[in-house]
């Protein structure tokens, strides 16, 4: 990936010149945004896109690292909350920066926070085809290299995806790994033992170590309804570990994930969103 630095002495972005694809069309994109102040950010946004357009790319993308598998989409909305552990964060003026130099929304996402105390208890039923399990905690290499396979296959046909070396991968989980909780951390199986997916949960540590709050990071699933029971499972666990509350994190708002959290009872509090900009089509 070519990878260039901007910098000034109020604002510092990178330029991605090997981004995702935007409908079939390879896009640069601008990530690491930090705009000190709207001049500076207005100046050095202004120059990043000169230097797109230079490179021959007709299309950007932004607030993005690179890819999805890194940092991306700014707050659009907020209750004023903290943040919770690994959220994008931004400064208010940072995505109008952005909106005025032209970018609008390309996707939308959205984080709610739901009490543990309003969960069905009742267990779902049985599942066909495939069983959920929780990770013993061993051997966290070869747990990572199954999610890293069933996350290729999975989030392969969204939007921006671009696929990365598995040794990418591992760098960026396993420093991640001292703060997992096997117990929140669940896998579908099916009954030859393959991995069907995979549900990530972590505490909210950004509230401290006795924190009451669990987030929901990131399940995938190449079985229908695996996704469900793996989330289930979590909500019960969580509920049994003595946490108050979860937060489902990040989600696209045209994801089958989002509308089963409205139907759980999930609150909004903060909204994001991924911002791009196309010249001359």
């Amino acid at each position: 990936m070519t990878i260039e630095t901007l910098k000034t002495d109020g604002a510092s972005l990178t330029l991605h010149l090997n981004g995702p694809d935007w409908d079939g069309v390879r896009a640069a994109t601008l990530g690491n945004v930090s705009f000190k102040t709207p001049q500076a950010g207005t100046d050095l946004l202004q120059q990043a896109l000169a230097r797109v357009r230079d490179a021959g790319f007709d299309r950007v993308l932004g607030p993005m690292a690179g890819d999805t598998w890194h940092s991306y989409r700014f707050v659009s909305e907020s209750d004023g909350t903290p943040a919770f552990l690994m959220e994008p964060a931004n400064r208010p003026h940072e995505p109008l920066i952005f909106a005025a130099a032209g970018f609008q929304p390309v996707a939308r996402y959205f984080s709610a926070r739901m009490p543990l105390d309003i969960c069905d208890p009742a267990p779902l039923p049985a599942p066909a085809g495939f069983t959920v399990e929780v990770w013993a905690g061993d051997d966290p290499d070869a747990m990572l290299r199954e999610v890293f396979a069933l996350s290729s296959a999975a989030f392969s046909g969204n939007a921006f995806y671009t696929p990365i070396p598995e040794s990418a991968f591992l760098d960026m989980y396993k420093p991640v790994l001292p703060m997992l909780k096997p117990a929140l951390i669940f896998f579908a199986r099916r009954p030859d033992g393959a991995l069907a997916g995979f549900l990530f949960a972590i505490p909210n540590y950004a509230e401290g170590l006795d924190t009451k709050t669990v987030i929901l990071k990131t399940y995938a699933s190449l079985i229908p309804g695996a996704g469900r029971h793996m989330v289930h499972a979590c909500h019960a666990a969580a509920r049994a570990l003595g946490y108050q509350a979860v937060i489902h994190a990040l989600i696209h708002d045209d994801n089958r994930s989002a509308a089963r959290s409205r139907q759980e009872g999930g609150q909004v509090f903060r909204r994001y969103e991924l911002l791009g900009l196309k010249w001359d089509v």
